[in-house]
């Protein structure tokens, strides 16, 4: 194995243990800001309750439908803005615009719209995820070499034979770099859907750790929050080193 494996345990037991001497040092109480320990300890109190399972459950929901409606949308509109100059000059100006506005900001509108319930949340997430992967699409798309889309149509291959062997693998790197931010930018957006209205989810158990000054609980969920974000960019890693390995054997 090699040395860098080390470094995430070693980096991690370094920050609990300056965490752990900055309260001590620092003599803070626990509802300003707790130990590692009593962290630890609260965690297992969620967990054995059922708590932490069932709001992070319904969080994991909003995040993979959200997801599936933010990155479906935002490749389709992406593909159609890079192969169509006019689409482009007639939808890009309202898109960019459309970014001025904070999803916080829209968040409130969208439960107004919608309700309180997991759709205004899936719709956060997939607005939060949406430009940042219509952008990495349109880039990737434009980025495929013109004189090998030509050899292609000189062999007479279809546009679904352009699109299924020569666009999408050579697009495949600059997707992989909008889907890593597309995934992360994903969980912020259901836990800012479930900051402005909602009755269950991280998001909800944040505010009421909040409420009831259990500083505690609201560490569980913000960790568990940083662990759902991190275990998604891994997924989306190891699937582009699967479907780019012949890139690095190059």
């Amino acid at each position: 194995m090699r040395g860098e494996h080390f470094l995430f345990p070693i980096v991690l037991v370094l920050v609990i243990g300056l965490w752990e001497l900055v309260v001590r040092l620092g003599q803070y109480p626990a509802f300003v800001l707790p130990t590692p320990r009593r962290v630890a300890l609260r965690f297992w109190v969620a967990v054995g309750e059922g708590t932490l399972q069932r709001h992070t459950l319904v969080t994991l929901q909003e995040v993979f439908l959200g997801l599936a409606l933010g990155l479906s949308v935002a490749f389709v509109l992406g593909y159609a803005l890079a192969k169509s100059r006019v689409l482009e000059r007639l939808l890009s100006p309202y898109i960019v615009a459309s970014q001025a506005i904070p999803v916080v900001a829209l968040a409130p509108l969208l439960v107004i719209w919608f309700g309180a319930g997991s759709l205004s949340k899936v719709l956060v997430c997939a607005l939060t995820l949406f430009f940042p992967v219509l952008v990495n699409t349109v880039v990737g798309i434009r980025h495929v070499d013109d004189n090998l889309i030509e050899l292609m149509r000189s062999l007479r291959a279809s546009r679904w034979q352009v699109f299924r062997y020569l666009e999408l693998p050579a697009a495949l790197p600059v997707l992989f770099g909008g889907l890593k931010v597309g995934v992360t930018l994903s969980v912020i957006g259901a836990v800012v859907g479930e900051f402005v209205g909602a009755d269950r989810g991280l998001g909800f158990l944040v505010n009421l750790a909040r409420g009831l000054f259990d500083t505690s609980l609201m560490f569980v969920a913000l960790i568990t929050l940083m662990a759902i974000a991190l275990t998604l960019y891994l997924i989306v890693s190891a699937l582009e080193s699967c479907l780019l390995k012949w890139r690095w054997e190059q």
